[in-house]
């Protein structure tokens, strides 16, 4: 094996949803569900925009987890094609 073959090529998966995410007190509440998810490894909510895009980065591609996971939070959450 030569170092290059060594190295695990991990893939990352970026995930962009509208939801109705609005306010610093709403991010928080939805805040630890997304942080405790092992396959997230970071996300924003740009509050600013019409749609409130919530970008996730994650191991793996998994739109209906992380609408699941917002609708539990009692918000709206639909996946954004490109």
């Amino acid at each position: 094996m030569n170092a290059r073959s060594q190295n695990k090529i991990v893939m990352q998966h970026v995930l962009i949803f509208k939801t109705n995410i609005a306010t610093a007190q709403a991010r928080s509440k939805v805040a630890p569900l997304l942080d405790q998810q092992p396959f997230i490894e970071k996300w924003t909510v740009d509050m600013e925009d019409v749609d409130c895009v919530l970008r996730v980065v994650a191991a793996e591609p998994v739109p209906d987890r992380i609408i699941a996971l917002i609708n539990a939070s009692e918000y709206e959450c639909a996946e954004l094609e490109d």
